[in-house]
């Protein structure tokens, strides 16, 4: 058999000590673990911190504006750091994640290998992260301590970064809660060190010291709206791909509610589960899929439990009751994209007593304005006091007009409060006008 020809460049076992790979940013606390997952296990790595209007005009240079904004804004990042004269192009590589999936998930390595040659860093080696055995680069081996230590990452991720949603709109000194997020990265950081294999026991038994820690932090006691955010992966946890709308909504004075991550690999495994039922398929993915579903799921449970026993900070809502919530809303065979999980993250946020959500999509995506916008309706024939609002992002959008919907749906969200104070001030003043004496007229 020839043996495959490529056009591109492949990143080497010699790249490995030579190279610097430039991560895209995506869930600040989630890829700071990864990135220093990485660095233990041998490899150079910088995640991106470049958000200026800068990466979305790279991206539109040599990214077709129709293409999803995701692709653009991740593609433009790359660029933008490649230009920046920070890396040197020869000694430096990328990384990027490829599931096989449909949509960009498949998509996004080979728009970025022809920007690259378009933008003349077509010696920039590409690295595909994926278990699936895609496109495999030489120098780079995910070996079964590094997945272990990934996955364990997501667990934390979601543990810190829900903590710290729920904590951040309430603290009396600004930055208390980036400082105990970041206090714990690096502990969790240094305790991997040098270690192979991570014991679960371990990571459960620091449970109860991080929720004391972030139970220690100095809040107020006031009473702010909860608003949930879901959406396509990318612009629901992507800081510059949903403008900063965590922020924009904190300084508003809500609380914002982030379905974790590990939400997101359970639908994936999930998908498998039900698509072997569903469409056929080989009894060894389906085998996998199942062992990963109940592997994650475990631990989502041990979260849960912890959080309840501590009794301070509400807990994520059991990924099994999620799916349960299918049969109300979505067949769980709508698997493109986000697919049905989209419109169960909505009801599933709605059970909890967060009525106020945020949809966020990237103009044009099919498996959104399907599975997200266009499920609204129903959601709010099944819950009247539901308050959606679908915000699109693309290169061209109006932050100003995202912003203006924003709080629309906001104001909304505060009326049952105005009427209720305002019932309560009628109240109030016919209570005084009743105390006081009769006059009559002699």
């Amino acid at each position: 058999m020839a043996k495959e020809t490529r056009d591109y460049p492949v990143f080497t076992e010699e790249m490995k000590k030579t190279h610097t790979i430039l991560l895209p940013m995506m869930l600040p606390i989630h890829f700071a673990l990864m990135e220093q997952i990485l660095r233990q296990h041998g490899y150079r790595t910088a995640l991106l911190q470049n958000n200026s209007r800068n990466v979305v005009n790279e991206g539109l240079k040599y990214v077709h504006n129709d293409t999803c904004y995701p692709a653009l804004l991740v593609i433009g990042q790359f660029i933008d750091a490649l230009k920046s004269g920070k890396y040197d192009p020869d000694k430096t590589a990328l990384m990027i994640t490829q599931t096989g999936g449909g949509c960009r998930a498949s998509n996004y390595i080979f728009l970025l290998r022809k920007a690259l040659k378009k933008s003349g860093f077509e010696n920039v080696p590409v690295i595909s992260l994926n278990v699936a055995g895609l496109d495999e680069s030489p120098g780079f081996k995910i070996t079964l301590p590094l997945m272990i230590k990934f996955v364990y990452a997501m667990e934390l991720g979601d543990f810190l970064m829900l903590l710290a949603n729920q904590t951040k709109p309430y603290e009396r000194n600004p930055g208390d809660t980036d400082r105990v997020v970041q206090r714990w990265i690096q502990k969790i950081i240094k305790h991997w060190e040098g270690k192979k294999i991570i014991r679960y026991g371990k990571i459960k038994k620091s449970y109860p010291a991080i929720l004391r820690d972030f139970e220690a932090i100095s809040k107020t006691n006031e009473s702010k709206i909860k608003v949930g955010i879901v959406g396509e992966i990318y612009v629901k946890y992507s800081p510059m791909g949903n403008n900063h709308l965590e922020d924009f909504l904190r300084a508003e004075g809500a609380e914002t509610v982030v379905p974790g991550l590990m939400d997101f690999c359970m639908y994936c495994l999930y998908n498998g589960i039900v698509g072997k039922k569903l469409y056929g398929g080989n009894p060894i993915s389906y085998l996998g899929s199942l062992i990963g579903y109940r592997f994650f799921l475990k631990k989502q449970k041990g979260i849960i439990k912890a959080i309840k026993k501590h009794g301070v900070f509400d807990p994520p809502l059991e990924f099994s009751h999620t799916v349960e919530l299918t049969k109300n809303y979505i067949n769980p065979g709508v698997k493109m994209g986000e697919g049905w999980l989209l419109t169960v993250e909505m009801a599933e946020l709605i059970a909890k007593g967060v009525n106020n959500i945020v949809c966020t999509q990237p103009f044009g995506c099919l498996p959104n304005h399907i599975a997200g916008k266009g499920m609204m309706n129903k959601i709010k024939a099944k819950h009247p006091g539901a308050n959606l609002v679908a915000i699109d992002y693309d290169p061209g959008a109006s932050e100003v007009n995202q912003q203006n919907r924003i709080k629309m749906m906001l104001a909304n969200a505060r009326q049952p409060e105005e009427k209720s104070d305002t019932l309560k001030t009628n109240a109030s003043h016919a209570h005084c006008v009743k105390s006081q004496p009769e006059f009559q007229i002699l």
